[in-house]
């Protein structure tokens, strides 16, 4: 049975009485040109949950780590011959599936994947060039030897990056738009974000804390048979476009399971058949140790008919090897994970410019405060930054933060709060150099 609750604002106003089962406190702040809104007591997250993540090998996952490798390929570049990151874009990316022959013990391309490097970037600083189509080739081609080898040799690289300038630029006279400049600068100088830092957009970023443990297994779980592991390195014939959709309910999963298999160590359909059933006691036993006591249910390939030879079998592990497509945007969210009944917004974060692109920024800081928030209330956290284009980067339009927890000091979240605005500068320096994974 619900309690009345007391909905109460810091200024002028009458209280407001609700059926929430906890009082609600909401403290509304200025922080510069910010405005923040904290509240406190808010219900902790239900407990159903629906989870989606897409590995490593997955055509939308391929498409949003490459551009932020090129992101920061073309960044690394510019720092170091220039001494700041030069503008750029690359989050338009798309990969256009190829085409492939599949058989037991073989296989082979048959049409090379379509790399489609959508964006803008300066192709010069002062008179001095920028090798930006020599950078990204080079990326391209690094990144799927590393990622899908049996695809080297088989890509088609197309370029389409401009250095037109941003709208704005309005034309008087003979005076040239300083806008005009950001992608064609004289020097470093002509880059305003080098004296004030300002938003480059009109978006928000979004992060929760903590993660419940099926979030945390279904991370695992993909990354398990996606990426680097014992079970990969003793099974050549998982492949890496892994996909995992499933339903919690707080005492049971519910879960749809894709994971290919590489046709060149399958030598038959009984060897498939029996891989099949190897996954889904690897399955079984992570859930037995991530979730124990629960109830879990696995669909394993649910398309194939083994009977007329219809497997998730592939030559390279990938379905970006046959007619599949990759677009930036479209995958995990910048916490790895596809949330539907959690705050999510719907930026691509990846290949977005580490500087003032807010699509990234925000929603990295984001998540990094909702998880400080929720070690220092050890309750549930949610943090909404939005910006306003235009506006001082590490002064957002507004900010909302909800806590779970009822007894919180306001002022010590006022300060995490503004610790985060204060670190833009070194969250840029961090994924230039050191290649924070997004997604």
């Amino acid at each position: 049975m619900s309690t009345k609750a007391v909905f109460r604002l810091n200024y002028d106003a009458h209280p407001i009485e609700t059926d929430l089962e906890h009082a609600l406190n909401r403290t509304a702040r200025s922080y510069g040109r910010s405005h923040i809104v904290i509240e406190t007591g808010t219900p902790q997250p239900d407990v159903t949950a629906i989870v989606e993540r897409k590995g490593l090998g997955h055509p939308d996952t391929l498409a949003d780590h490459l551009a932020e490798r090129l992101s920061q390929a073309y960044s690394r570049y510019t720092v170091k011959h220039f001494g700041a990151v030069l503008h750029h874009n690359f989050d338009k990316l798309a990969l256009l599936g190829g085409a492939s022959e599949v058989r037991y013990g073989g296989g082979k391309m048959t049409a090379p994947v379509r790399v489609l490097v959508n964006g803008r970037a300066a192709p010069a600083c002062g008179g001095e060039r920028i090798p930006v189509l020599e950078i990204v080739e080079a990326e391209v081609r690094e990144f799927f030897a590393e990622r899908l080898p049996e695809l080297s040799g088989h890509l088609d690289i197309s370029f389409h990056i401009t250095s037109n300038s941003s709208p704005g630029a309005v034309l008087t006279g003979d005076a040239v738009p300083d806008r005009t400049r950001w992608f064609n600068p004289r020097s470093v100088d002509d880059l305003r974000e080098r004296r004030v830092r300002f938003s480059n957009d009109t978006s928000l970023g979004t992060g929760w804390a903590p993660e419940s443990p099926f979030e945390s297994f279904v991370r695992e779980l993909v990354n398990h048979f996606s990426g680097v592991s014992d079970f990969t390195r003793s099974h050549a014939w998982c492949g890496s476009d892994v996909k995992f959709m499933g339903y919690w309910d707080g005492e049971s999963a519910d879960i749809v399971l894709c994971v290919p298999q590489k046709s060149r160590h399958v030598g038959s359909r009984a060897d498939y058949i029996s891989n099949t059933e190897t996954v889904l006691a690897e399955c079984h036993q992570l859930a037995g140790l991530r979730l124990p006591g629960a109830e879990t249910r696995f669909r394993l390939n649910a398309r194939d008919i083994p009977e007329k030879d219809e497997l998730y079998l592939t030559y390279t592990g990938s379905s970006i090897e046959s007619g599949d497509e990759g677009v930036v945007g479209r995958g995990n969210r910048v916490n790895g994970l596809i949330t539907p009944l959690r705050p999510m917004n719907l930026e691509g974060a990846n290949g977005k410019n580490p500087v003032y692109h807010v699509g990234k920024l925000y929603n990295i800081a984001a998540q990094r405060l909702a998880h400080r928030l929720h070690e220092t209330t050890d309750g549930h956290a949610e943090v909404h930054l939005i910006s306003t284009t235009g506006q001082r980067l590490d002064q957002p339009w507004r900010i909302l933060v909800r806590l779970s927890s009822p007894d919180v000091e306001v002022d010590k979240v006022q300060a995490l709060v503004a610790e985060t605005l204060d670190g833009f500068p070194a969250l840029t320096d961090e994924l230039v150099s050191d290649g924070i994974v997004l997604s």
